[in-house]
């Protein structure tokens, strides 16, 4: 054969069903497809080797084909599906076995196959070749220290685009000099940090990055490469591992402002906010990347509770769409950092994931990052999970996981910067699973070795990366060992020339306007409380909601129901000018909304509404069209956008998202239901650890408002009103 382009990016299970069809009417293949079957039929009747074919010769235009062709193409198959777990990601210790079930025998093959050529080759991008070769080339894409995770994606696109980056580009990759000098620095950076804190600072609490150094040269590669594909804004969600390093290394937190804090002299200044341990409150800059472009990147504040940030993070970019963005999520960009332990054992991970597509809920994907230490506080990870991987949840919403070894940081750099390619290519998650170790114990005044004994014993002889990396370096002629050195030295002076004056400069921020929004508020005074502010809207502008309430577009067919209660409502507001709570509530939000402002409003349930009073959407009874009512108040259409959704069936991970959507602006009215009032509960982490503690707690103000409706009809007591006395944010019960 000529050309056996016809085998390239064929998976086995179609060529077995076109094969089929060719047994049926040969006439119904494609003629590439055609000649491969009548080769492989020639062969399998009259043997591999094509020899005297009952005197018979094959065609001129027929090569003969081995059987074992389809026997290779799903030895293929098997790599792309499995060979992540023969992969060399533990930088500790050797892989456990998965079964991977790789070997020749598994697909009927023998050793003596091995030197047969096939042309299963073509594939994956070496042509016709001999099976060891074909072996050794799928071992060299699949079992390095990347392990690939991907083939249960089932979009053709997404699949075929992540296969020609994993077989061509991975393979084909090669830092220039300039990246590799900058890898080392963001190494150096990171490493001499810790190390210059663990020298001045023995015994405090930092939650080492030591062991996941690698974590800073990766964000700084992601955020290069998603700035260059449109991105304007990163926000970052993690809790406290390397939280430090993260903030002074890539957000840009002032080495000044730490030590400060690690001397106990920061300002005892509570109008920036408590935090709950140190450095746990947020921040915000203008990041430079290598290629020149600055990006505003965020830190959001986060508790000890691990993963609750995950939420607020999706909210808040959401809103900043919205706000600033024109709804183009391309370039805003959520970054969530995860513990191994923490994504594998918190449900928020999962409620947080099942957002990734629905409409109310978007940000155009999720770039995950995985400081997989392989342990949880104490825990090892055979107690912290049933699933292979920590990253197993990935595959419910078909997220790519990239599994990485934390020692080889040209491959981390190189995954972190596909994953940023593939968000901003397809607007979906994809996790990025770097697999090191945890030096110190959980904190620096841990003894890990208590429960962790050989892994510790492993981890006190381990190399560094930097030092790792700083050797390949040198034998690959990039840098010298006087340089790495240099490097190291002049840092550590500047680190120390900062702890001793305390001059470093803030990095310049130019406010966003939705920050200067917060910052023209007026505050209260003492007369504010001692008159109520008028509320009351004009005739007019009540007349125009009320007249949208009852109206339907020409052509509409509302369902006979609806058609009732609309003439209901009609009546009662024209001829009794009575209003009911339910059309009391949409009146209320009309005149906001005419007031040239935004209302956001989700929950379980919230469009017809649990009672079946809101109907704040209508629904064609033919065509199933949606018509969102208060969208249409304002013929000249100059009126705020009013915005509904329901959500999935989640509290806690939908509070936090519309908690972190009110956080950017005040001028948006921020809503988020209960579909009954005491399901609040399954939201308490959002409102202890965020509402509650919001402006005391994290310097950051909320208009979120809670609607807690309940029906008391024989559903128990069980009712619990909050005390949010330290935040801006609103609790507002109804009873039907």
């Amino acid at each position: 054969m000529e050309d056996l382009s016809i085998l390239s990016n064929a998976h086995p299970s179609y060529i077995d069903a076109l094969y089929q069809d060719y047994l049926k009417d040969q006439n119904s293949v494609d003629p590439e497809w055609k000649k491969f079957f009548a080769g492989f039929d020639l062969a399998y009747k009259y043997g591999e080797n094509g020899a005297q074919l009952n005197g018979a010769t094959a065609s001129g235009n027929i090569e003969v084909v081995s059987p074992k062709e389809f026997k290779v193409l799903k030895l293929i198959s098997g790599y792309r599906n499995k060979g992540h777990l023969l992969a060399n990601t533990n930088p500790l210790r050797p892989r456990r076995d998965r079964h991977a079930d790789l070997e020749l025998h598994y697909f009927n093959l023998t050793e003596e196959d091995l030197e047969t050529e096939f042309h299963a080759g073509k594939e994956i991008g070496i042509g016709k070749a001999k099976l060891k070769d074909i072996i050794s080339r799928l071992k060299q894409i699949y079992c390095r220290t990347i392990g690939w995770e991907y083939n249960y994606v089932l979009d053709r696109d997404e699949r075929a685009w992540l296969r020609e980056q994993i077989e061509h580009g991975y393979v084909a990759y090669e830092h220039p000099i300039e990246k590799k000098k900058r890898i080392l620095s963001k190494l150096n950076e990171s490493e001499v940090l810790e190390k210059f804190l663990g020298t001045k600072y023995i015994g405090q609490k930092r939650f080492s990055l030591e062991g996941g150094e690698s974590t800073i040269p990766a964000l700084d590669s992601m955020i290069n490469v998603a700035a260059n594909h449109g991105v304007q804004e990163i926000v970052i969600g993690m809790a406290h591992r390397g939280r430090l390093n993260v903030l002074c290394n890539i957000v840009g937190k002032t080495y000044e402002q730490v030590f400060s804090e690690f001397e106990g002299i920061a300002p005892n200044d509570f109008s920036t906010g408590t935090g709950d341990v140190k450095y746990h409150l947020g921040y915000s800059s203008q990041y430079d990347t290598m290629d020149g472009k600055e990006v505003y990147i965020k830190l959001l504040p986060n508790p000890s509770h691990l993963e609750a940030v995950n939420p607020v993070v999706q909210g808040y970019c959401r809103a900043k769409a919205n706000a600033i963005y024109d709804e183009d999520y391309d370039k805003i960009l959520p970054i969530t950092i995860h513990g191994d332990a923490a994504v594998a054992g918190q449900g928020i991970v999962y409620e947080v994931l099942q957002m990734q597509s629905l409409k109310g809920y978007t940000v155009g994907g999720t770039i995950h990052f995985v400081i997989n230490n392989q342990i949880g506080f104490t825990t090892d990870f055979d107690d912290a999970r049933t699933s292979n991987y920590c990253t197993s949840i990935a595959s419910t919403i078909q997220a790519p996981v990239f599994h990485v070894n934390g020692d080889d940081v040209e491959c981390v750099t190189y995954v972190a910067e596909l994953a940023a390619e593939y968000r901003q290519r397809f607007n979906k998650d994809v996790f990025v699973d770097m697999v090191c170790y945890r030096k110190w114990g959980h904190n620096e005044g841990d003894d890990p070795s208590y429960t962790q004994p050989q892994m510790y014993k492993i981890i006190k002889d381990h190399v560094g990366v930097r030092d790792l990396y700083q050797k390949k370096l040198y034998e690959w002629g990039v840098a010298e060992a006087e340089f790495a050195k240099k490097m190291e030295e002049e840092f550590w002076s500047e680190l120390q020339a900062r702890l001793n004056d305390y001059k470093q400069q803030e990095k310049k921020y130019n406010p966003q306007p939705t920050e200067l929004a917060w910052k023209a508020l007026r505050k209260a005074t003492n007369e504010d409380f001692e008159s109520s502010p008028e509320t009351k809207i004009s005739k007019d502008n009540l007349v125009k909601i009320i007249k949208a309430l009852v109206k339907v577009p020409e052509g509409f067919k509302p369902l006979k129901k609806i058609q009732q209660y609309l003439e209901q409502r009609r009546v009662l507001m024209r001829e009794n000018n009575t209003v009911d709570w339910a059309a009391a509530e949409l009146i209320a939000y009309g005149s906001i909304l005419l007031d040239g402002k935004d209302v956001r409003l989700s929950g379980e349930d919230v469009k017809r509404g649990t009672f079946s009073h809101r109907h704040a959407c209508l629904y064609d009874e033919v065509t199933n069209e949606e018509y969102n009512r208060l969208q249409h108040i304002a013929e000249d259409g100059k009126q705020g956008t009013f915005r509904i959704f329901n959500s999935h069936l989640s509290e806690y991970g939908v509070l936090g998202f519309e908690f972190g959507y009110s956080l950017p602006s005040p001028g948006p009215l921020t809503i988020w239901e209960a579909q009954f009032g005491d399901f609040d509960n399954g939201a308490q982490i959002i409102i202890d650890q965020f509402i509650a503690s919001c402006e005391t707690k994290w310097n950051r103000q909320s208009g979120l408002v809670l609607l807690l409706p309940h029906g008391y009809e024989g559903a128990g007591p069980n009712i619990v009103l909050h005390d949010l006395n330290a935040s801006c944010s609103y609790v507002v019960r109804i009873i039907w």
